[in-house]
């Protein structure tokens, strides 16, 4: 068996109940050097194949029979899988944005988008960086900043700024620790006294309502993506 290449291919699960979305999907994701392990037309199957294969990433859409892409998001998360999950989907209304990102979802893309762009948003899923549509991060920081009740409960430290900023960028919480001369268990401290503060359910919500506060600048992509 030979390896073409030193970097393990992406694997990932796509889970839509329109087999001509998953077709469309899957062809570009393919091109674009993923592997499409497995394909689901409702959301237990998704857990199903999920939990017996552990893809990556998760390609997920909101509306399917049986459970949710939030629901199974939840699941994912609850199980404290080593998945990614990407929510591919056509609803950019802000309530759904909302949910998936408080039931621990890594990324919102709608299918409209550029096959390019949600190919990258895939490899950003997978690198563990925050990904949200430009179009709908618009209207979610509106949103939140409309939200008068939307205030941090308390001040992030400097500490837990530069921890935000570093989770942003998709560091996982051990390089965290390793970056900032701190253990593992300290960064999750942090962490959970920032979601405390920014009242943030995942990793994905509290980067986005830091960003929206302007307490930490979006982050740069590497110039693959505009």
């Amino acid at each position: 068996m030979k390896m073409e290449n030193a970097t393990p291919k992406i694997r990932a699960l796509l889970a839509d109940d329109h087999n001509v979305v998953r077709a469309g999907i899957r062809l570009f994701l393919e091109d674009g050097g993923i592997e499409v392990i497995a394909e689901a037309a409702d959301g237990q199957t998704a857990c199903r194949l999920i939990s017996e294969l552990m893809p990556d990433v998760a390609v997920v859409d909101i509306q399917m029979p049986g459970m949710s892409g939030i629901e199974v998001t939840r699941w994912i998360h609850a199980n404290h899988l080593p998945v990614g999950v990407l929510i591919l989907t056509a609803y950019d209304d802000e309530p759904y944005v909302r949910a998936v990102l408080q039931a621990g979802a890594n990324g919102y893309v709608l299918k409209t988008a550029d096959p390019s762009d949600i190919l990258q948003a895939v490899k950003d899923v997978y690198a563990r960086k925050p990904v949200i549509d430009p179009s709908m991060a618009q209207k979610l920081f509106i949103q939140l900043a409309g939200a008068e009740l939307f205030q941090p409960i308390a001040k992030l430290t400097d500490r837990e700024v530069e921890i935000i900023e570093l989770t942003a960028s998709g560091v996982t919480n051990k390089a965290i620790g390793h970056q900032l001369g701190i253990s593992e268990r300290t960064v999750q401290n942090h962490l959970a006294k920032v979601f405390q503060k920014l009242n943030a359910q995942s990793r994905t919500e509290a980067v986005m309502k830091a960003i929206s506060l302007g307490i930490i600048a979006p982050a740069q992509s590497d110039g693959s993506h505009h």
